[in-house]
């Protein structure tokens, strides 16, 4: 049923994608993400059912939630891979204003040979790792993202 909303949900406009968000969210969405880089450079960028093009991996926090413990949650989801809140960098704020979004982002090394599970049963449709010159069609707030930390 989920895998199925979350499909609706990805037909809808942009404008009315970001009505329904906002209406049961506060004056601002609030996200983390990560910029999960391996030692050659490369990035994680996950494919969702809900959305068109690729994304940073993570996702809304819930409301009252620290953002470290939702991106650990968020990569566990999507990823596969198990972080520890206690051990993230000290993230980065992008804020997109005129969609009333903030995005929490933390730049993550990779420990080498880590692997990236390629799918899971409800939201993530694919993962890769990408290079910053060679990424794939991605998200407009992953464009935006990137933009405000300076990687694009």
């Amino acid at each position: 049923m989920r895998k199925q909303a979350l499909s609706a949900f990805r037909r809808l406009p942009d404008p009315m994608r970001r009505s329904i968000i906002h209406a049961a969210t506060p004056s601002y969405t609030v996200g983390a993400v990560a910029v999960l880089r391996r030692h050659d450079g490369r990035i994680a960028l996950v494919r969702q059912r809900h959305s068109e093009g690729w994304a940073l991996p993570g996702g809304l926090l819930q409301r009252g939630e620290p953002t470290g413990v939702g991106l650990v949650r968020e990569i566990a989801e999507e990823l596969g891979i198990t972080l520890e809140a206690a051990e993230l960098p000290i993230p980065y704020a992008a804020v997109n204003a005129q969609v009333r979004r903030v995005d929490v982002v933390y730049f993550i090394d990779a420990p080498s040979g880590t692997k990236l599970r390629r799918e899971d049963e409800v939201e993530v449709t694919g993962t890769g790792w990408f290079a910053l010159d060679a990424l794939p069609l991605i998200s407009e707030p992953t464009v935006d993202i990137l933009r405000a930390v300076r990687l694009l």
